[in-house]
This record gives structure tokens, C-alpha cells and sequence, in this order.
């Protein structure tokens, strides 16, 4: 059985689409997202929760908002509450702290990543729309146009098949948009700029993860230095020695 491979990642933003020109004079398609900070807000061990894994934060907002449980949580773990939770899968959570910040810094332009978020709803709709039907004719006299049409057989098997594509609700759902090259990092503005779209509209939240192993090593480098009072007492001087007195 192969080993599962872990992709941590942060929560961000869409922002909007916009064009970026290359070089050569070629232009892409490109979607500008804010990604982060993110907060850590708890920390999970295998010793605790059975698995390595951190809780993360985006979006701070007021503690009279939020519900008794969540304020609970937020006031134990002593950090600000958050509009978003998300948990994300790390080979070793111990170098992590709560409270710890992660901002996009760890993203390098060049690297693939998978974004992940829900998608536009469209209502209900028809099969042209939701699963590409071809159709009927569109003349006159045909009386077939944009209907479903035949979706069985008659005695044998008598019944209609699974997974038959009917009109239904269309989108609304989690969607995984994969391999996605990032064109831009600006850890000033906590902007990350992608080749492509992504799911859902303006100011969707999405989860921008990676399985590049150098990833979760650059989060890592992100850890705040150690407190004076976290840090190692210092040795006590020893006390000078007493003067004998001389001999009678």
C-alpha cells in the first residue's frame, strides 16, 4: 500500500481575474488571491488526537460574534477568534506553535498547487447545460429541442440505470481545481497570483495546498524566536569563597 502523501497548504482569498504578460509578449489567464496570515490556533499530536495536524485561522473577528463554544475554544487555546477554521495534514506538528503566524513567504513562483474551494451555484438545470447534452433539432416541427428525452428500456431491464445524467442542482459543490503554476508571490500585500481559475466567485474562500516537501520546511522557518523567558536559564555565578582566617 503506498504511503499517503501530505499536502499542507493555507487559507486564502479570491480576489478577482486579470491578465499577466510574459517576456516574449504571451499573456495568461490569472487568478490573484490573499493568502494568509493564518493563525495557528491549535496544534494536534499523535499523542492527543492520534495524527500530526494544525488547526489555522483566517479572517479575525469580534469575540461578541462568536458562539459559546467556539469562544471557548478560542479563550483556552488564548488566541483571537476567527471567521475560518481549516485543518491541514503535517509530517511533524511539534515545531508548531499556537498562535504561531504563516504567511504566503513559503509559496516560490514556479511551484504547482492544488486549490480547493466551492464552486458557483448555478440553480436547477437542465441536462444541456449540466451534463452537455447534444439536444434535438432546433427547426420547427420536431418537438424535441432541449428536453432530457428517453432515459430507459421498456420490459427488460425495466428500470433506469444509475448515475443518469437528469436535470438537478448544478454546482454549489467541493471542487479541487489540480496543478496550478504559481506566477506571482508578494508576501508584502499576502498576494498569490496563479495560471488559471479557480472555484467560485470574488472573495470565495479557498484552501491553497501543495505536495511539494520544501513547503512545509519553509512554514517551519516561519516560527517566532524563542522568548527570553522560553529561553535557557542562565547559570547562577558562584558565591566567593570566604577568606580563612590566618592562625593565632
Amino acid at each position: 500500500m503506498s504511503k499517503k502523501v501530505l499536502k499542507p497548504g493555507l487559507i486564502g482569498k479570491k480576489i478577482g481575474m486579470t491578465q499577466i504578460f510574459a517576456a516574449g509578449g504571451d499573456y495568461y489567464g490569472a487568478t490573484v488571491l490573499q493568502v494568509g496570515p493564518c493563525i495557528v490556533t491549535q496544534v494536534k499530536s499523535p499523542a492527543s488526537d492520534g495524527y500530526h495536524a494544525l488547526q489555522l485561522g483566517f479572517g479575525e473577528m469580534e469575540f461578541r460574534r462568536v458562539n459559546r463554544a467556539m469562544r471557548g475554544h478560542f479563550e483556552k487555546k488564548g488566541v483571537k477568534p476567527f471567521r475560518h477554521l481549516q485543518e491541514i495534514r503535517v509530517g511533524d506538528a511539534a515545531a508548531f506553535k499556537v498562535g504561531q503566524q504563516l504567511s504566503v513567504a513559503a509559496f516560490k513562483e514556479g511551484e504547482r498547487v492544488d486549490v480547493t474551494g466551492i464552486s458557483k451555484g448555478k440553480g436547477f438545470q437542465g441536462v444541456i447545460k449540466r451534463h452537455h447534452k447534444a439536444g434535438g433539432p432546433a427547426s420547427h416541427g420536431s418537438c424535441f429541442h432541449r428536453s432530457t428525452g428517453s432515459i430507459g428500456q421498456r420490459t427488460y431491464p425495466g428500470k433506469v440505470f444509475k448515475l443518469m445524467g437528469l436535470p438537478g442542482h448544478m454546482g454549489d459543490e467541493r471542487v479541487t481545481v489540480r496543478n496550478l503554476k504559481i506566477l506571482k508571490v508578494d508576501p508584502e500585500r499576502n498576494l498569490l497570483v496563479l495560471n488559471g481559475a479557480v472555484p467560485g466567485g470574488e472573495n470565495a474562500i479557498l484552501l491553497i495546498r501543495t505536495s511539494n516537501p520544501e513547503f512545509e520546511k519553509r512554514l517551519k522557518s516561519q516560527a517566532p524566536a524563542p522568548q527570553a523567558s522560553e529561553a535557557a536559564p542562565e547559570a547562577a555565578p558562584e558565591a566567593p569563597k570566604a577568606e580563612e582566617a590566618p592562625a593565632s
